[in-house]
C-alpha cells in the first residue's frame, strides 16, 4: 500500500478524508449511516472526551454495549510506572470519562485492573490511572498475585492450551478494551489484541509459543465487547515503556470498534510510516475468525471534531 502518502494524509489537514478513503469508505458517507452502524469509527480532534462521545454516538451509543445491572470490566494499559506524558499507558482522562459514561448507564459494578510490568502500586499510582478511575466510581483491583487468576482451557487446537485469566475478566458481563497505541519492541505494536496480555497471569507461555500465534488465542475464550484505541500521542520507538528520547506522532485520534482485528489493522496504519513492521498477530487473529483484517470489506466512518 502507498504507506508514505497515506500517513501524510492521515496526520495532515485532510486526515479523516484520507483515512476514510484508505479504509474503504469514501467521502460520500453521511448521517444516514446512523441507521447502518459502521464497523469502525476513526475520529480526529483535540479533546479526547469529545472524541470518545462522538465515536460512540456514531457506533450507536455506549448503550449498545452496556445495559443496566451488568458487571463491566474496563481493561486499560496501566503496566508502567511512568507519567502520562510518556504515552506508555492509557490516558487517565479517557479512562475516567469512560467510567463515568458506564456508570450513567447503570452498571452494577465497574472494574479496572492490569497485570503490570513495573511494580503494580507504582504503575497504578504514577500513571494517574488508579486515581482517575477511583474518583470516577470504578473498583481498581490488584493483579499482582496468582490468587486473583483462574486457569481456563482455551478452545480449539491452540498453542496456549490453558492460561489463567483474572477473575474480574471471567466474571464480567461486558469487557471494554482500552489500550493506548504504541510501538512494542517484541510484538511490534500494542493495541487491542495485545492489551489482553495484561488480563492473564503468566505471560511466559506466550513468548515461548510465539507472540504472533498466542496473542490472538487470548481472545478465543472470551472476546471484548468493545475496543477503543487511544492514539493521541503515539510512541514510535522505545516501546512498550518508552524512553526520554522516544519519538512520537501527534495523531490526535481515537479508533473504536467491536472488532479487535479491524481496529488493530487500522491502528497499524498510523505506525507504518515509521518503519515498524506489521505485527503477524493481526493476520493470525483474522485466520482464527476473531475479526476482519481487510479494511476494504468493512464499513468505516471517519469524523473530525
Amino acid at each position: 500500500m502507498y504507506r508514505r502518502s497515506f500517513i501524510k494524509t492521515l496526520v495532515g489537514g485532510a486526515a479523516l478524508l484520507g483515512l476514510g478513503q484508505a479504509l474503504g469508505r469514501g467521502p460520500g458517507l453521511t448521517a444516514a449511516l446512523a441507521q447502518d452502524y459502521p464497523d469502525l469509527v476513526a475520529i480526529k480532534g483535540a479533546d479526547i472526551t469529545v472524541m470518545f462521545d462522538q465515536a460512540l454516538t456514531a457506533l450507536g451509543g455506549l448503550g449498545r454495549f452496556v445495559t443496566k445491572g451488568q458487571k463491566v470490566l474496563i481493561k486499560p494499559n496501566m503496566g508502567w510506572a511512568v507519567e502520562p506524558r510518556r504515552a506508555a499507558n492509557t490516558s487517565p482522562e479517557l479512562l475516567a470519562h469512560l467510567v463515568k459514561r458506564v456508570k450513567e448507564l447503570g452498571a452494577s459494578k465497574i472494574s479496572v485492573f492490569d497485570n503490570t510490568c513495573d511494580n503494580w502500586k507504582s504503575a497504578y499510582s504514577t500513571s494517574g490511572l488508579e486515581e482517575a478511575a477511583s474518583k470516577a466510581g470504578a473498583l481498581v483491583a490488584p493483579a499482582n498475585s496468582e490468587k486473583y487468576f483462574q486457569k481456563i482451557t482455551i478452545p480449539g487446537q491452540s498453542k496456549l492450551g490453558q492460561t489463567a485469566y483474572h477473575e474480574l475478566y471471567l466474571e464480567a458481563d461486558v469487557i471494554i478494551n482500552l489500550p493506548v497505541l504504541k510501538h512494542h519492541g517484541g510484538a511490534k505494536m500494542t493495541a487491542a489484541l495485545k492489551n489482553l496480555m495484561g488480563a492473564i497471569w503468566d505471560r511466559s507461555d506466550l513468548h515461548w509459543g510465539g507472540l504472533d500465534q498466542c496473542i490472538p488465542e487470548l481472545m478465543l475464550y472470551k472476546k471484548p465487547n468493545l475496543n477503543i484505541v487511544e492514539a493521541q500521542r503515539v510512541m514510535l520507538n522505545g516501546g512498550p515503556r518508552g524512553y526520554g528520547d522516544s519519538q512520537y506522532l501527534a495523531a490526535n485520534m481515537l479508533l473504536a470498534s467491536a472488532d479487535p482485528v479491524a481496529v488493530d489493522a487500522a491502528s497499524y496504519r498510523l505506525l507504518a510510516e515509521s518503519g515498524i513492521r506489521e505485527p503477524g498477530y493481526i493476520a493470525q487473529a483474522a485466520s482464527l475468525g476473531l475479526g476482519q483484517s481487510d479494511l476494504s470489506l468493512i464499513k468505516v466512518q471517519r469524523l473530525t471534531v
